[in-house]
């Protein structure tokens, strides 16, 4: 706390410095000085790479291989961000859901970026979205990722994705998850109903034996409410489960 205190105490002051030079040199000195500042101290290219869930999920002796991944590279302002997720059934052999995003990145505070551009789901439903959403770090440090969605079709749907870190050591962390899909109309075509239709809730313990390469061992649930537990119920298929998860998480 000491040191975020000391750290918006500079911030302040040097942003008081600047308001006062102002008035002593001329406007396009001060413009040509501040874009000099943005190369040297952060508006430079840069990008990253995560693989934030790489793992194995065990129920009932069925193994199933589930990913999530995501990358960005621009600029402090500016990024393109790309986002990937799926999930692929061993016992079936198959990818029952697989999805990319490619979007348009902009921050409109310190720790808020608006989020525009478009999704594609392959497999079964094959179809393409319009994407609006907003990510980023919410008070006490919960990492955010909330977006709506619109179909070719018209279909318009929610997702909330909200995750936190509590820490034992610098490399033991506790990561709490919790995803929430919404569908503001039936969706035949996709097996989803109208209302909260989807619900993720998962417990990852992982061990940083690099910052970069991290193992974890955790549980996860997943529960169908709704006209969509319905359908599946109708599929012969289960609404609720609960998995044990092993997987690493990486990033470059």
């Amino acid at each position: 706390m000491r040191l975020m205190f000391l750290f918006s105490c500079l911030v302040t002051t040097v942003y008081a410095y600047g308001q006062q030079a102002e008035d002593f040199y001329d406007p396009a000195a001060m413009a040509a000085a501040r874009d000099v500042l943005k190369q040297s101290h952060g508006d430079s290219l840069n990008y990253l790479v995560i693989g934030e869930r790489l793992e194995n999920q065990v129920h009932d002796g069925d193994k199933n291989l589930v990913w999530e991944a995501q990358g960005w590279v621009g600029y402090d302002l500016n990024k393109l961000w790309l986002k990937t997720e799926g999930h692929y059934d061993n016992e079936e052999s198959q990818t029952e859901e697989f999805e990319f995003q490619a979007l348009w990145s902009h921050a409109i505070s310190p720790f808020w970026d608006f989020q525009a551009g478009w999704r594609h789901d392959f497999e079964d439903t094959d179809r393409d979205y319009a994407v609006i959403g907003l990510m980023g770090l919410a008070p006490y440090w919960f990492e955010m990722d909330s977006a709506a969605f619109i179909s070719e079709d018209g279909d318009i749907s929610a997702r909330l994705e909200a995750e936190y870190e509590m820490r034992f050591t610098q490399r033991l962390i506790l990561q709490p998850r919790m995803e929430l899909n919404y569908a503001f109309n039936d969706d035949m075509q996709a097996g989803i109903g109208q209302g909260l239709h989807k619900a993720h809730l998962g417990l990852r313990l992982r061990y940083e034996f690099k910052r970069e390469i991290a193992p974890y061992l955790g549980i996860a649930w997943e529960k169908s409410f709704g006209d969509t537990a319905e359908m599946l119920q109708a599929a012969g298929k289960e609404n609720s489960e609960a998995s044990l998860v092993m997987g690493i998480r990486l990033w470059y």
